[in-house]
């Protein structure tokens, strides 16, 4: 069984749902790009209920994706009765996306729709969609870029959702994600301009985990990657506590190939890898719709 229909309470973000409601029942039938984190639950999970076996959650597998997060996602399709299927992508077989340009979203999004396109087909599914907010329109997402020219849609900011409205109606309807951390691919963690390879993003991976398995897996966090150094992101309101423990990370990490290992003192900052020009200053959000 899937998760029951939350209640509508008139809030904004259930009005806001109800836009969405319409926009899937109009659309007949979806794939979702599904990572298992916040945004693409919630959507699946909606276009589910609307749609039933005419939605199908997608869940790409490769090198950047944890073998956690794979898991997980798996995991709460089965918990929302969704169907759900796993491809693989080949972006780490393309050069533009390992050089790791500040465009390697683009050639990584271009792989996934070069995958999911045939499989809509394949499927009898009318559109393909992902769990784009507001929040990221006025971030650096090149990826948009792919799914615009192929037209992917993003029935999430057409609605007006932001990451708040996402999370209050995740919580309305019981689903496991409504707390958990903002999440990206692991490449997202390597310094543009150093080559993203397996080794690196296994790393990254393993030394995401050991914190994890100190700070607990709700934590926000990244190891940012450097090359020699490795760049520790957590919570402000953690930092003395991984401090505490400091010898201890400088060890682990250092086993996993690091030479040098920093804790950032300006704490956790989601997209702190983007270009400078392109990162959007804390105070400003993208005009909700």
């Amino acid at each position: 069984m899937g998760m029951s229909t939350a209640p509508m309470d008139g809030s904004p973000a259930a009005l806001r749902e109800a836009r969405l409601v319409e926009t899937l029942d109009a659309h007949g039938s979806v794939l979702v790009a599904y990572s298992g984190g916040v945004d693409s639950t919630y959507l699946l999970a909606v276009a589910a209920e609307v749609l039933g076996d005419r939605a199908v959650g997608a869940t790409a597998v490769s090198p950047s994706l944890a073998g956690s997060e794979r898991d997980e996602a798996a995991a709460l399709a089965r918990v929302l009765g969704a169907r759900h299927v796993e491809v693989t992508t080949d972006e780490m077989a393309r050069a533009a996306y390992r050089r790791n340009d500040a465009d390697r979203c683009l050639h990584c999004k271009t792989a996934l729709f070069d995958v999911l396109e045939p499989l809509a087909a394949d499927l009898g599914l009318e559109v393909i969609a992902t769990g784009t907010i507001l929040d990221d329109l006025g971030d650096h997402r090149p990826g948009q870029q792919a799914a615009a020219e192929r037209g992917v849609v993003t029935p999430l900011a057409d609605a007006g959702f932001s990451k708040a409205d996402v999370r209050a109606r995740s919580r309305a309807r019981g689903l496991p994600t409504a707390d958990k951390p903002a999440a990206a691919c692991l490449a997202s963690r390597i310094a543009h301009g150093l080559t993203v390879t397996p080794l690196r993003l296994s790393r990254i991976e393993r030394a995401e985990a050991w914190l994890r398995t100190r700070l607990g897996s709700h934590t926000d966090l990244r190891v940012r990657d450097h090359g020699d150094l490795a760049r520790v992101e957590v919570a402000a309101d953690r930092l003395g506590e991984v401090a505490g423990f400091a010898a201890e990370l400088d060890a682990e990490l250092r086993g996993l190939g690091w030479r040098f290992v920093t804790l950032d003192a300006g704490g956790f900052r989601s997209g702190s890898m983007n270009p400078p020009s392109t990162t959007q200053p804390a105070h400003q959000s993208p005009r909700r719709v």
